[in-house]
């Protein structure tokens, strides 16, 4: 069977396409002239293919073949660069992969800000997300699903909870309904005989509790998305995150309630990991990012509704 090309010359022939000599891929790589031809010349023995043109030129030029060759090989080291990373990480304490289960009320500008610099920092770290509500947030960590949550977590939970900000919940309803024509605050009599949309906690942690819910009469969904949607097309009311609704609230697609009972409510958000387990260096540096994050966003946007302009750059600070 005929013998691989060897890591070797694979940057041998790196260290020749990038200075354009054979020469000077000698210095590059504090190797001797010949030492650098014979590497060449051996990898071309076993793939049975020019790799340079050395006639008529003076210095080496890649065949097509070549300049074909030189990508697989630039792929090829980088996998193996990417290995050696991951291993040296690993020998300094660093998880191959970190799980994480977040909350949608999180403000995306935050969520997706934090994992673009994520990606950059640890580049060799794999990321599994999932997206849950209220309690599942901590089930999924109790479980060992997810090292770490981040979410408003109701009622008690045996995990250990880092505060890293607050999130703002506005009440909201579609122009064209009852309570957004009524002038004035709504008081608590004429909101409860409105269909309420509430989102349900998937877990048995708070079963049979509810958070905010006023009306006699709510419709149970199992998403954020679906309640948005729900309520702008007027099929009830409810409280949305601030920077969700945002657009609508500008366009009038949806109108904020001024409520007797409550406003806009602004409540606290944790990161969360198990009391017997401590979150890694890159768990770590997220729940720091993520507070860190949200902290700038609570300040550049008040209230949770991003101004006209302000982008998930704009907000860092």
């Amino acid at each position: 069977m005929q013998p691989n090309p060897t890591l070797d010359q694979l940057q041998i022939l790196l260290a020749v396409a990038e200075t354009g000599s054979f020469s000077g891929a000698g210095r590059k790589l504090n190797r001797a002239q010949s030492v650098i031809s014979y590497g060449i010349a051996n990898l071309e023995a076993q793939l049975g293919v020019k790799l340079f043109e050395r006639e008529g030129t003076r210095e080496p030029q890649l065949t097509e073949m070549g300049k074909a060759v030189l990508e697989d090989a630039r792929r090829m080291t980088g996998v193996l660069q990417h290995l050696r990373a991951r291993v040296e990480g690993h020998h300094q304490g660093l998880e191959a992969e970190v799980a994480i289960a977040i909350d949608p009320v999180l403000p995306a500008p935050v969520f997706i800000r934090t994992l673009k610099d994520f990606a950059v920092r640890f580049p060799t770290v794999d990321l599994r997300l999932t997206i849950g509500s209220l309690g599942s947030i901590v089930d999924q960590v109790m479980k060992g699903e997810a090292d770490i949550g981040v979410g408003g977590v109701p009622g008690e939970a045996d995990v250990r909870l880092i505060e890293i900000g607050l999130v703002t919940m506005v009440p909201v309803a579609a122009p064209q309904h009852p309570l957004a024509r009524l002038t004035g605050p709504v008081t608590l009599e004429q909101l409860r005989e409105h269909t309420q949309l509430v989102v349900t906690d998937p877990s048995q942690r708070t079963r049979g509790r509810d958070f905010s819910v006023f009306a006699f009469r709510t419709w149970r969904l199992s998403d954020m998305h679906t309640k948005h949607l729900m309520i702008r097309a007027g099929l009830g009311w409810g409280g949305l995150p601030g920077w969700i609704i945002a657009e609508d609230l500008k366009k009038g697609l949806l109108v904020e309630l001024d409520l007797e009972p409550f406003g806009q409510v602004q409540g606290p958000f944790y990161a969360m990991h198990r009391t017997d387990r401590q979150p890694g260096p890159a768990a770590s540096w997220l729940i720091e990012t993520f507070k860190s994050q949200l902290g700038c966003f609570n300040e550049a946007v008040p209230g949770g509704i991003l101004p006209d302009g302000l982008d998930d750059v704009g907000m860092r600070g």
